[in-house]
């Protein structure tokens, strides 16, 4: 339509069913999900709602029953390397220094090693690894792995970047850092990022957008526009609105894990 705005993801009529035992088990309904450029969307939810399925489809690594995913409306439903994907775990190569870990997705991607080092060395220094190119992972702190993986992730250039709970086995404090941090990286790079976590004041300090989850079947039942100002620091969370965000996703939540149970 003229004058729109074309999404840089959507997800169109996305579902994912199962046969088990002769029977079928439906581990996401069919979803609709539009994300335009330079967004920050979270997806939450309970265990099996389909947060992690939906991750699989978007990276290509698991076809959908039906529906499509579509990257600047062009098709990309099971396309590998569509877009860059950073789970939990840090995965990042013991007998790889730093800086080579960082560089190794845009090596794999064909970029001579040199200039992938050329290219990955600055943004160690930005990005608070100054010092540490030349270490081993097992000399990094929890939250320095993370943002190694981080780093790596991006240098991929893919305009839209799967995060799944990438903080979710930080301590209280690293995680809070490292949400700042990454907000910083956020603003700097400008990408489309989608972002799974079970912790709701994480989503809510870090999103644009918050898509509620509920199981049995895995759909999204509210969308919840987060109006907070950026830049954002850590004094935001103890505000009225926020916090009344906040009770609000709790409650969807807990809403949601009732319908399941009376299913």
């Amino acid at each position: 339509m003229a004058g729109s705005i074309l999404p840089k993801l959507r997800l169109d009529n996305l579902s994912m069913t199962f046969q088990t035992g002769g029977q079928t088990f439906t581990a996401l309904a069919p979803v609709d999900l539009s994300v335009p450029a330079g967004r920050f969307v979270s997806l939450i939810g309970p265990s099996g709602c389909g947060k992690s399925t939906i991750f699989n489809i978007v990276a290509g690594l698991q076809a959908p029953t039906t529906g499509r995913v579509l990257i600047d409306e062009q098709d990309a439903t099971g396309y590998i390397g569509q877009v860059g994907y950073m789970l939990q775990k840090d995965l990042l190569l013991p007998w790889r220094t730093v800086l080579d870990n960082v560089a190794l997705g845009m090596e794999i991607s064909g970029i001579p090693i040199r200039e992938a080092r050329d290219r990955a060395l600055p943004l160690i220094r930005k990005y608070g690894l100054a010092g540490f190119e030349n270490q081993y992972p097992s000399s990094l702190s929890g939250g320095m792995r993370q943002r190694a993986a981080l780093l790596r992730t991006l240098l991929v250039e893919r305009d839209v970047i799967l995060l799944d709970e990438p903080f979710g086995a930080l301590d209280a404090q690293t995680k809070s850092q490292m949400h700042e941090w990454l907000l910083q990286i956020f603003a700097d790079f400008g990408r489309t990022v989608i972002f799974v976590t079970h912790d709701v004041e994480e989503a809510v300090f870090l999103s644009d957008e918050i898509h509620v989850m509920a199981s049995r079947p895995g759909r999204i039942i509210e969308t919840l526009p987060i109006d907070l100002p950026r830049p954002r620091d850590r004094s935001i969370i103890s505000s009225p609105r926020f916090v009344a965000m906040k009770k609000y996703c709790i409650d969807l939540l807990h809403l949601g894990e009732q319908q399941a149970e009376a299913a």
